[in-house]
C-alpha cells in the first residue's frame, strides 16, 4: 500500500512542482523578454529576444513524455507558428521545448529546440546562473515544509489503510483477493 500512495504522491508532486516552476519561468522571462503566457494551445510562453520569436512548452525535466505526447508538441508548435502568420511575415519563430532541470546533448531536434536546465534558464533570462540561484530558496522552502508535509502524509497513509481495510479485507483483516481482483478487472454490472 505504501508503493502504491508514494507513486500517487509522486505523481501529484511532480505535477505541481512542474506548474510552480512554470509560473516562475514565465515570470521570469516577463521581466527579462516582456515575456507571456501563451494563448495558444500547447504553448506556455511566448516572447521576442534577438529579433526572433520564441514559442515554448515548458516541462520539469527532459523525460516527461512518450512519443505520442512528443508528436502533440511539434504538431502544437506547427499550429502555433500558422497561427502567428510566420508565411507571412519576416519574423523568425523558434520553437522551444523548456526543461526546468536536466541535461541535453542534441538541442536540435529538427523543428524545435530542446533546451533543459542551465540552457533553458539562460534563454528566458539572459543569467546563465539563474538556475543555480532558484536552487536555493527552493530547497530551503523545502525544507520548512518538509515537517508538515510529514504529518499529513502519515495521515493520508492512516486513511488510505483503513480505506483499504474497509473495502478488500474479510473480519479477521485478511485481504478478500476475489474482491479486489472484481474491483480492479471486472466489467461494469457484470
Amino acid at each position: 500500500m505504501k508503493d502504491l500512495l508514494d507513486a500517487h504522491l509522486s505523481s501529484q508532486e511532480e505535477t505541481l512542482f512542474g506548474a510552480f516552476l512554470e509560473q516562475v519561468a514565465v515570470f521570469v522571462c516577463g521581466i527579462v523578454h516582456g515575456g507571456e503566457k501563451s494563448g495558444i494551445e500547447g504553448i506556455d510562453l511566448e516572447f521576442t529576444h534577438d529579433g526572433c520569436k520564441y514559442i515554448v512548452s515548458i516541462k520539469s525535466g527532459p523525460n516527461w513524455g512518450n512519443s505520442g505526447q512528443i508528436a502533440k508538441m511539434r504538431d502544437n508548435f506547427q499550429k502555433a507558428k500558422r497561427i502567428l502568420g510566420t508565411n507571412r511575415s519576416k519574423t523568425n519563430v523558434i520553437a522551444v521545448n523548456g526543461c526546468c532541470y536536466g541535461q541535453e546533448a542534441q538541442e536540435d531536434k529538427g523543428g524545435y529546440l530542446k533546451l533543459c536546465g542551465q540552457s533553458f534558464w539562460t534563454l528566458i533570462s539572459d543569467d546563465s546562473n539563474l538556475y543555480l540561484d532558484l536552487i536555493e530558496p527552493i530547497g530551503h522552502k523545502a525544507k520548512e515544509k518538509n515537517e508538515e508535509f510529514q504529518r499529513e502524509y502519515a495521515k493520508v497513509q492512516n486513511r488510505f489503510a483503513e480505506a483499504f481495510i474497509r473495502d478488500f479485507c474479510d473480519a479477521e483483516r485478511a485481504i478478500d483477493w476475489a474482491k479486489l481482483v472484481r474491483f480492479n478487472s471486472a466489467k461494469e454490472g457484470m
